[in-house]
């Protein structure tokens, strides 16, 4: 029983944590967006900052789909 409470809130936290970090991906996808409009190079910078926090972001998924399988194991 406290298995899967602890399991309940580590999902929540990773959600939580996602959804912060699609945040801040969206500042620099916006700054990427706006390069591509205006037909100018991206800085550097905002392509770094977007592909870190996307690599960030899927690990944070699969790290919760792991506790949520492991969730579904504890509940059959």
């Amino acid at each position: 029983m406290f298995k899967k409470m602890k399991l309940k809130k580590e999902i929540e936290q990773s959600k939580q944590k996602i959804a912060e970090l699609e945040q801040k991906r969206a500042r620099s996808q916006a700054a990427l967006v706006e390069a591509i409009l205006l037909k100018t190079e991206p800085k550097d910078d905002d392509v770094d900052f977007f592909n870190k926090f996307t690599e960030q972001i899927e690990e944070e998924r699969q790290h919760m789909h792991d506790l949520m399988k492991e969730l579904d194991a504890l509940n059959k």
